[in-house]
């Protein structure tokens, strides 16, 4: 029996007839349903009442909304809106850039491009290959199609929104029209993007959107999905150094119950953890600007302000704010700018340049307390209702002082084996192992880097995947970073793991990195490649993803110019075979 259905009150029925179809056909079988119109239909044909044909519907507007997406928030946002203009009579299609080629643009009528920005600047890993197409002397003129560009990045870095702008000024260099001014959002998106979506579509709408009956049936109230707007309290079940107390850094593996949370995954995907800020650190920053008393304020700088990152912006904001002549001139020249945030957190900026602040001014400065996210490290298959986690602890000094990282240091010094973590699950299906259990992989990481791969191995050794597989991993010292050093080679020897290449960078004079192996072993991986296999890189974006990036385009040029071997890391990367977890 499917569940029960409503007829809509503007069904051409009489009240009492609806209340008495309702009864029928309101709790009636899928069997029955079609039965009864079946007999409906062939009723009115022997009676020669068959319907009059309805008029054709006119042609939708077509709408491409096209997006960039790193850690899956552009995607999110795209899927979102390709719903609401559905619903408001657009022909809505959505597409990766990925996927895409740039001569899809061409025809495409509307498009809306919502674009994050890694790293310094950069598009998305995936996207990259579809921007440089647009960005070259190739791409065709968009002259006819219409655009707005929502672009979303992190404002502690220097080159905000960077990939969005580009591709703003792009499209309009080639003949498109920009029908929405671009928006260019901070990691407090959601809102911003939620109203600059809803008004453009709103705009953009054909005009007998109107016409269209939209009927909604809506599934009875549940409780809500655990998210990042609705964490679940995990308790820990294990914390340990990971590493040797000879170490230069520590690393720990967490374990972290699942259990009541209803929360699953897959190897590849990440856990959010929602952090709290140090509360030595957030008593500095109370004292620094007058307001050491507020223990409401003190609460809501422990768990929902982010306290550590220093931005442009900042200095701007803060110099209004106080009227510090001194800072307004630092915030207004770029070289003072770089110079002065290069390696400082806000706690500087409030004792460098001292002013008073009321707790709504402080407020106002500061942005949301974001999740850190965290490579899982096992397979549900293995280990049942828990995830696991490989969390390197960040501890340094810049500028004269020490620092800590948020979430590293809250989980290595201030939690331990029966307290709790609010957290969720973030799905990464863009580092998934291949669908067929046979085919080869090659996993390239370092450090903590080897997260996702232990859970791909648990994965393979739950599944007893046959594929090779090849691990090509890199820390500092052969005895002391060794993570995971048993687990591994207990796979390698039953099989699980097809082969085992190490860079120990700190046991010999000169550092030896994961690039180094692969040039080394150029010959086999070229081998692998042509078998088929998939390559996976895991770990830092800034230096290592470089490198490996580099020199794959040397392994894959083969002897011929950069741009053959551009285009064939190009080729993987649009294939899906090649792909990244970076940070």
């Amino acid at each position: 029996m499917s569940k029960s259905l409503s007829l809509p009150h503007s069904a051409p029925f009489a009240p009492d007839q609806i209340a008495a179809l309702d009864q029928v056909i309101g709790t009636a079988s899928i069997v029955q349903r079609a039965w009864l119109s079946g007999f409906l239909a062939g009723l009115d044909a022997a009676e020669g009442k068959a319907a009059a044909p309805a008029a054709p519907p006119a042609d939708k507007p077509k709408l491409l909304i096209l997006y960039a997406t790193e850690s899956g928030n552009a995607e999110a946002l795209a899927g979102k809106a390709k719903q609401d203009a559905a619903k408001r009579g657009f022909a809505a299609r959505l597409l990766d850039m990925g996927d895409a080629t740039v001569g899809q643009l061409e025809n495409a009528g509307s498009v809306i491009v919502i674009a994050a920005t890694w790293g310094d600047g950069e598009p998305p890993q995936r996207a990259a290959p579809f921007y440089r197409a647009l960005m070259s002397d190739a791409a065709p003129r968009l002259d006819g199609v219409k655009f707005g560009v929502l672009a979303l990045g992190d404002s502690s870095y220097a080159q905000f929104c960077e990939t969005g702008k580009a591709i703003d000024a792009r499209f309009e260099a080639l003949g498109a029209a920009r029908a929405a001014d671009r928006i260019d959002l901070d990691l407090d998106y959601e809102a911003q993007a939620k109203t600059w979506l809803t008004e453009t579509l709103e705009r953009w709408a054909p005009t007998d959107a109107g016409s269209v009956i939209h009927v909604d049936f809506q599934k009875p109230a549940a409780l809500e999905a655990v998210s990042k707007s609705a964490p679940f309290a995990a308790e820990i079940n294990a914390l340990g150094l990971l590493t040797s107390t000879r170490a230069e850094g520590e690393t720990y593996h967490a374990e972290i119950s699942l259990e009541n949370s209803g929360l699953t995954y897959e190897p590849g995907d990440a856990l959010a953890i929602v952090p709290e800020n140090n509360p030595h650190n957030v008593a500095e920053i109370l004292r620094a600007v007058g307001l050491e008393h507020d223990g409401k304020l003190a609460e809501a700088l422990t768990t929902r302000y982010d306290i550590a990152t220093l931005t442009a912006k900042h200095l701007k904001d803060f110099s209004v704010l106080t009227g510090d002549k001194a800072l307004a001139s630092v915030a207004e020249n770029a070289t003072k700018r770089a110079e002065f945030l290069a390696g400082r957190q806000l706690i500087d900026l409030f004792e460098t340049f001292p002013g008073k602040l009321s707790p709504e001014a402080l407020t106002s400065l500061l942005r949301p307390l974001s999740p850190r996210y965290y490579s899982i490290a096992s397979s549900q298959k293995l280990v049942g209702e828990e995830a696991h986690l490989t969390i390197a602890r960040v501890g340094y000094e810049s500028a004269g002082r020490a620092r800590t990282g948020v979430a590293s240091t809250m989980v290595a010094d201030r939690r331990r084996a029966g307290d709790s973590l609010n957290m969720f699950v973030k799905p990464n299906p863009h580092f998934r192992l291949p669908k067929d259990a046979a085919a080869p992989i090659v996993m390239i990481g370092a450090g903590t880097g080897v997260a996702p791969y232990r859970g791909f191995l648990q994965e393979r050794e739950a599944t007893g995947a046959i594929g090779p597989s090849w691990l090509i991993f890199g820390f500092r010292n052969y005895l002391y970073d060794f993570l995971y050093q048993l687990e591994i080679q207990d796979w390698l020897k039953s099989g699980v793991l097809s082969r085992l290449d190490l860079a120990a960078s700190r046991d010999q004079p000169e550092k030896r990195y994961v690039q180094h192996v692969l040039w080394e072993q150029r010959d086999r991986l070229r081998t692998q490649l042509a078998e088929g296999a998939t390559l996976y890189l895991c770990g830092d974006a800034k230096h290592m993803a470089r490198d490996v990036d580099a020199t794959l385009t040397r392994i894959l040029a083969d002897g011929k110019d950069a741009t053959a071997g551009e285009a064939a890391l190009d080729a993987l990367i649009t294939s899906g075979r090649y792909k990244k977890d970076v940070y």
